[in-house]
């Protein structure tokens, strides 16, 4: 499948969705997309994504992305009013779905697309905007393997790397693994960092020995200048952390795994929601931990980077 000869529909143009969106269209990609809010549609027009007017207008497309909140909404653009496979005339050959939803949601989506004739592909992804935009976005793709062959020049656009892992919604409960990680590391991130910072220590200068060390990781350098300065313009909200700790936990019950990190972090993340501070970054979690510790947090003016070198062709 040739990425320039391929039509494209994208479904979702929220913080992640406008972000791979754009990607695709600066490679040349031949893509119209579609958000509820048409505003964050035609903010990308200058990138060359032409807008939808309807959800239906997608359907004759060759391949149309999905990147929604949740499995209602994921629903919703497919199957709901207006939605993506109602359209009587024509159906996509492939629908990708990028979105973290529950492998239920996705089985479900998968056998409506069956329906109509349609391939569908699990795709979640790891990064935000700013991940997108540096290239170092990661994929997890489930579903027919010839179907992701067929795609995967499409996706090699987006980032860095993409994964296959096996039939249907195997991808589902990698990417639910993956954040539940990240909610638990994220914590734990916040109690080290605090602990140093009450003995004494700069975060700054306990988060650069940290990045430097075999501790140190792409997400913890990323996350290095939210601690520092305290900036929690929300790239990841601890509303949607929760809602996959939700899928997280669940998936454990269903296999008798026992997690009781997770559990705990789950309930951490909630108490952030219910102090208000639930459309902040998830990284407000340092503020919490802080306040947990008699710990009166401050803006550091040292000078930290994320790590990610800026955009990426």
């Amino acid at each position: 499948m040739k990425t320039a000869a391929t039509t494209v529909g994208w479904i979702g143009a929220g913080r992640m969705g406008a972000a791979m969106a754009r990607r695709l269209a600066r490679a040349g990609v031949d893509i119209t997309a579609w958000n509820r809010t048409r505003a964050k549609t035609e903010a990308l027009t200058s990138d060359g994504v032409r807008v939808a007017d309807r959800i239906t207008d997608l359907a004759d497309r060759d391949v149309v992305f999905t990147m929604v909140s949740a499995s209602t909404d994921l629903e919703s653009v497919l199957t709901g009013d207006g939605g993506l496979l109602t359209r009587a005339d024509a159906a996509p050959g492939v629908i990708v779905d990028c979105s973290t939803v529950s492998p239920e949601a996705s089985a479900a989506m998968r056998a409506a697309a069956a329906e109509r004739g349609v391939e569908f592909l699990a795709a979640p992804v790891s990064g935000n905007g700013k991940v997108v935009a540096a290239g170092r976005l990661s994929l997890v793709v489930s579903g027919p393997e010839p179907v992701y062959q067929r795609v995967a020049p499409l996706l090699a656009e987006l980032g860095q790397a993409t994964t296959y892992v096996g039939e249907g919604e195997t991808a589902r409960l990698v990417k639910i693994c993956h954040n539940l990680l990240l909610g638990v590391v994220t914590q734990s991130l916040a109690e080290i960092t605090v602990l140093a910072e009450k003995g004494g220590v700069s975060r700054a200068a306990f988060l650069d020995f940290l990045n430097n060390s075999v501790m140190g990781s792409m997400f913890t350098r990323y996350k290095t200048p939210s601690f520092v300065k305290l900036d929690y313009t929300p790239t990841f909200t601890p509303v949607l952390l929760r809602k996959d700790f939700d899928l997280g936990l669940a998936a454990a019950r269903e296999l008798g795994v026992p997690m009781p990190v997770a559990a705990l972090t789950q309930q951490i993340v909630q108490g952030t929601i219910g102090a208000g501070r639930g459309g902040d970054d998830f990284a407000v979690l340092l503020d919490q931990q802080a306040a947990s510790a008699g710990l009166d947090l401050k803006p550091e003016a040292a000078d930290v980077d994320d790590g990610l070198g800026g955009e990426r062709p």
